[in-house]
């Protein structure tokens, strides 16, 4: 297969590269698009490169951390501002891979890849698009499946206020680099000693990552203890519909998964020793 490689000072000229040709596609890291190369893809022949310095930052601003979609994950391992997200950069592969996967590629990795994109949501991650616009991730994740045009410039994400908020846990059967049976990931402020503001997200138990509604509001304004835990744990098959893949089958996932959670939010309670 012939493949023509495009080139683009920006953002918007490759979204545009894009829109006037479905057989092109955006190349990143080229874990994914490589792939489909290799394996003699013929439903794209060009891919679509941007050059731009701002895909490769990372910016503090406060309260929020701006990443880079070109951003790899060895980059975020390396950058001092980025340590909150280190067990979720580290999930994904190996050394070599961590070398090329970049956060905006992994937007785009099907189930149950996108290990790191489910810690992105559980930090209210917001995607800046190649027109200016922000969409929240949840929200773009929705769409992400049928457009082969929208390029992601940055991602935002809401900085933990300390090192025992933020949570994530991946389940594989191959360790340390197996792909994911399910992935949790939790941001769980506290104030006064009761939770605020939760966000809980989940990865390889539905199409894409998704945030878990029904086990935030267990945990909204409680304390975390033994009760507050079982709760969450409880309503836990409310917000997931668990596929059947080659990694795990959909009833396999929504009986372990209750148990991996439990173990997340004991892990955050403090309570290492269990109830």
């Amino acid at each position: 297969m012939s493949i023509t490689s495009v080139i683009c000072p920006s953002a918007s000229d490759a979204a545009r590269v894009l829109a006037s040709n479905n057989r092109a596609r955006f190349f990143g890291g080229g874990t994914l698009l490589m792939r489909s190369i290799n394996e003699g893809d013929q439903s794209f022949d060009t891919i679509v490169r941007i050059n731009d310095p701002i895909m490769m930052q990372i910016q503090n601003a406060g309260r929020q951390l701006i990443i880079g979609a070109g951003v790899t994950m060895s980059g975020l391992l390396s950058n001092r501002d980025a340590q909150f997200l280190a067990s979720a950069a580290r999930s994904v592969g190996g050394p070599a891979i961590r070398n090329m996967a970049t956060v905006g590629g992994n937007l785009f990795a099907p189930s149950p890849y996108g290990d790191f994109t489910t810690a992105l949501i559980a930090l209210d991650g917001i995607a800046t698009l190649a027109d200016g616009s922000t969409v929240p991730l949840a929200d773009f994740l929705l769409k992400r499946k049928n457009d082969h045009t929208s390029i992601v410039t940055q991602i935002s994400v809401n900085r933990p206020n300390s090192a025992d908020e933020f949570h994530f846990l991946k389940v594989s059967r191959v360790k340390p680099k197996g792909i994911a049976v399910m992935t949790f990931a939790a941001c769980l402020p506290r104030q006064g000693g009761r939770l605020q503001n939760v966000r809980v997200a989940a990865g390889a138990m539905a199409p894409t990552p998704v945030r878990m509604v029904s086990v935030e509001q267990a945990l909204e304004g409680q304390g975390l203890d033994a009760g507050t835990i079982e709760a969450a744990v409880g309503v836990v098959s409310h917000d997931l519909a668990a596929p059947t893949d080659a990694i795990a089958t959909s009833w396999y996932r929504a009986e372990v998964a209750p148990v991996h959670l439990r173990r997340l939010l004991i892990g955050a309670s403090g309570h290492t020793g269990g109830y």
